[in-house]
């Protein structure tokens, strides 16, 4: 015998049935999910603006605005790339390799609403002459990259320090972000439900 569900029943379910819809299209369009895309590579859909956020990827925590990204090159890359964007806005994507073997694409940040962990460690840094330390969400505490100060301050700072300061920066990983734009792109309202 085969249940029919209401429409009613959809509606007192609407989390869960955009839970299902989003893990249809991440299944069926795998290209809708890749790392460093949904962050960095807009070239036909539009380009970081001040009115574009940079969200966690995780829980949506909004930890920066498209013009806080500032490239910061670094010798010890693997590699480098850019992607460049609507009206010349350019996005420098750099590979690094931590002692364990594992690769991290990251974009650079001049700021970010992250949470730091100090002290900061001088061993094994990407960019010489700073050292570095965990950054993670706010709100979820999933790993979200690193962040950078010189290596010749004291290993614990404060966070204003941190910000106020033009010599530090955060190197953040790009498959753990999302571009708000993008995010909203994802979910749409199926055509059952529009009048």
């Amino acid at each position: 015998m085969t249940r029919k569900r209401s429409p009613r029943l959809l509606v007192k379910q609407p989390g869960r049935l955009i839970v299902q819809y989003v893990s249809f299209v991440l299944l069926f369009y795998p290209t809708a999910y890749q790392p460093g895309e949904a962050c960095a590579t807009v070239a036909e859909e539009g380009g970081t603006s001040a009115a574009t956020l940079i969200l966690c990827r995780a829980c949506g925590h909004e930890l920066a605005h498209g013009t806080d990204i500032h490239f910061v090159p670094s010798r010890l890359a693997l590699s480098s790339r850019n992607d460049t964007l609507v009206e010349g806005r350019r996005v420098n994507i750099q590979l690094f390799e931590n002692p364990h073997g594992h690769q991290f694409e990251v974009i650079t940040f001049r700021k970010a609403d992250v949470t730091q962990h100090w002290p900061a460690d001088k061993h094994f840094s990407w960019f010489p002459g700073f050292s570095w330390t965990v950054a993670t969400c706010p709100r979820c505490k999933t790993h979200l990259g690193w962040a950078f100060q010189p290596s010749d301050w004291p290993d614990t700072i404060t966070k204003t320090n941190f910000d106020e300061s033009e010599h530090t920066f955060l190197a953040l990983i790009t498959h753990r972000l999302l571009r708000e734009d993008f995010a909203s792109s994802l979910l749409m309202t199926p055509k059952s439900f529009m009048s």
